[in-house]
């Protein structure tokens, strides 16, 4: 069987980058499929995730001239015409809101997205800019009824964008570990590669509360920052500069996870976070405000980790200062952390998607 995807730029060290590497290495190497991938991006070869050598890649630059819309359509027909795949994925691509509307084929055409409809909402603020996402958010709706199904990630995100012919299928762990994190070291997590949506001003005023009191304690902080970002001047303002490091993205993730004792998510909106899910399969307990949608769909309040009231600053440090200060209760939900996302192993996640692919032929 050979797959065509249609993504983004997936040579970063997103999450999406990092399930897209997961999953087509799975078709290859395990199930010996064909596998195309039409990327938008202007750094390829230069991808932070390892892809499998057997991928087909074809690229086409970024641009914002008028007639971008117009050789994009054109490169997937060419491409669509050339390889000849059984089954089109559409994973969050650009512009794949026209893509069904001007590619015309009879091959089945599967839309996978990893975003939350409430990403749209958080990030624009103004009337005009929330006037224009709803408008935006109905012609998707509309375009989501030209696709051969809607793959999403949780039951909510389902929901949240109402297709009719739609399937749920979660993101996978991304590894396997023997032994969790000892959780001993007095270091909390966080992953922050987009620092609005994911909440960073609201993680530093909670870390700004725990420093208070717990001064030992350093928080490590993974992304992508420019000199004296905002941030930085942030925690320099609220006076944690020594109790924050700000640390790019690393390939050895695995081990990261192990260095630490708890995990903090803070973000505005999520829709499966794979981070989430590492920090969790590596036995380390995480603390998540309960925002739309992606956090509440794995993390089971008070048993296999903290859900915390959206927005709620003082709730979230009560809960992170019970856990720095209770070591038992870091190993017994690290522990129920771990054995609770064992129904995501990659094995059983990519089952889903070959009986998807199989069902299309």
């Amino acid at each position: 069987m050979k797959i065509l995807y249609i993504t983004p730029d997936i040579t970063d060290s997103g999450g999406i980058s990092r399930v897209i590497s997961l999953k087509t290495d799975y078709l290859v190497s395990n199930l010996e499929y064909e596998v195309c991938i039409l990327s938008v991006n202007d750094s390829y070869p230069d991808c932070f995730y390892d892809f499998n050598p057997a991928i087909k890649w074809f690229n086409i630059k970024k641009s914002k001239n008028l007639f971008f819309l117009q050789s994009y359509i054109r490169s997937i027909k060419k491409i669509i015409s050339t390889e000849k795949p059984d089954v089109i994925v559409i994973c969050d691509a650009v512009l794949w809101l026209f893509i069904p509307w001007f590619v015309k084929t009879d091959i089945p055409m599967v839309f996978e997205t990893h975003f939350s409809v409430s990403f749209e909402k958080v990030k624009n603020k103004s009337l005009y800019t929330k006037f224009r996402a709803e408008l935006v958010h109905f012609i998707k709706q509309k375009t989501m009824e030209k696709f051969t199904c809607f793959v999403a990630v949780t039951n909510e995100e389902s929901k949240e964008w109402n297709a009719k012919k739609n399937i749920i299928i979660s993101n996978p762990v991304s590894f396997s570990v023997a032994e969790k994190a000892d959780l001993v070291n007095k270091k909390a997590m966080s992953v922050c590669m987009n620092p609005y949506i994911k909440g960073l001003d609201r993680l530093l005023l909670v870390w700004s509360k725990i420093v208070e009191k717990h001064s030992d304690w350093i928080l490590d902080i993974y992304g992508k920052w420019e000199l004296n970002s905002e941030y930085q001047k942030m925690a320099d303002t609220l006076n944690i500069s020594d109790n924050v490091n700000f640390l790019l993205p690393t390939k050895d993730i695995q081990n990261s996870y192990n260095q630490f004792s708890i995990f903090l998510m803070t973000s505005r909106s999520e829709a499966f976070p794979m981070v989430l899910l590492e920090a969790m399969i590596s036995g380390v307990p995480c603390i998540a405000y309960d925002c739309p949608s992606g956090p509440r769909a794995i993390i089971k309040n008070g048993e296999n980790g903290f859900l915390i009231e959206d927005g709620n600053v003082n709730f979230f440090a009560e809960k992170l200062e019970l856990l720095i200060e209770d070591e038992n209760l870091r190993f017994q939900m690290g522990k129920r952390a771990k054995e609770s996302v064992a129904v995501y192993d990659l094995e059983i996640i990519m089952k889903e998607w070959k009986n998807l692919f199989e069902s299309l032929r």
